[in-house]
């Protein structure tokens, strides 16, 4: 057998030698939709006979599509408040059905699906509950989420306003995380109003991961298993063991589970973004600086202004009444 080819199309032709650039140039500064991720959801699709899906958190309705274009009949598409925009996007496709009842009260009722994909409020106690119900309720289903890993994995982010309890959230903070310290930061990952992040990261009850974790363990009699993906903030696919096809699932899903090369060139993705916020919080901190400086300059000028029309109106030459000024009579 002749070995694969390397993909040279990446890389452009040599009469197209700016192609790559011109595709990294068309993303985004930083990647996040599941938009990315088509490549393992055609596996999860491949593994699993799928027709009903409930999409918890929905982006622009373009990812809604792709589980339709892998065969799903039903995509429930979870909103609490859709924008216009989603709801015409949604509405175009007789697939996709928008949902505005919040999640995990909606998950009862709505027909059980045979995967779940939860994108929406990235902490502690909305995922447990998620969870919870999911692995009760749906046994043979596959549940994929996304932000597994930094910075959510074991720090709670809160939507604004949010619909949970306090007794639900850990104390917040409009600062964001960073990955080259440990605190946050207003010069970090912040949600401008959007979300707020928990002051700590660790802990029982914090995070993605963690509420990932707990409820293998709160199912663990059931066999449920954790596949994670180390790219793009993390995908985490979970399972039973047991369900249809798992074995297999997992040995598709190894090769990008298992890549030490993904893992690093997240770390590095991460290191550079949060490196870029960092640089734009202290050029937005220094213009700022800058107008203030010129708004100073500016009202002592019109102080100075005053003063001389004030003097004028006296009867008082500002230029020989200033400091050093020497007569000239004889």
């Amino acid at each position: 057998m002749m070995p694969a080819r390397p993909n040279l199309d990446v890389a452009g032709s040599r009469d197209d030698p700016h192609a790559q650039a011109r595709r990294a140039r068309q993303q985004p500064l930083l990647l996040h939709s599941m938009s990315v991720f088509r490549e393992i959801f055609e596996i999860v699709f491949a593994h699993r006979a799928i027709s009903t899906v409930v999409e918890v958190g929905v982006e622009s309705g373009q990812v809604s599509g792709i589980y339709a274009e892998l065969g799903a009949s039903t995509v429930y598409c979870v909103d609490p408040a859709p924008s216009d925009q989603l709801r015409a996007t949604l509405t175009a496709n007789p697939t996709l059905q928008l949902v505005e009842t919040p999640s995990p009260q909606v998950l009862s009722e709505l027909p059980v699906g045979e995967l779940y994909v939860l994108d929406g409020d990235h902490n502690y106690a909305v995922l447990a509950a998620e969870l919870d119900w999911i692995m009760a309720h749906a046994p043979d289903a596959a549940i994929v989420l996304h932000d597994v890993l930094w910075p959510w994995a074991r720090r709670d982010l809160y939507y604004q306003p949010s619909r949970l309890d306090p007794d639900q959230r850990h104390p917040d903070s409009a600062d964001g995380p960073t990955v080259w310290h440990d605190d946050l930061t207003p010069a970090g990952f912040v949600g401008a109003g959007a979300f707020t992040t928990a002051r700590h990261a660790g802990g029982d009850a914090n995070g993605v991961l963690t509420a990932v974790e707990d409820a293998l363990s709160h199912h663990q009699d059931d066999g449920w298993h954790l596949e994670l993906v180390p790219a793009i903030f993390g995908m985490g696919i979970v399972y039973r063991r047991a369900s249809p096809a798992a074995a297999e699932l997992t040995a598709a899903l190894g090769p990008y589970s298992n890549s030490r090369l993904l893992h690093a060139m997240e770390n590095n993705r991460i290191a550079l973004y949060t490196r870029v916020l960092q640089m734009q919080y202290e050029a937005a901190a220094h213009a700022n600086d800058a107008d203030q400086l010129a708004n100073t300059v500016a009202a002592q000028q019109k102080h100075i202004a005053r003063l001389q029309a004030q003097l004028s109106a006296a009867g008082i030459d500002t230029d020989s009444a200033a400091p050093g000024a020497t007569s000239t009579s004889a």
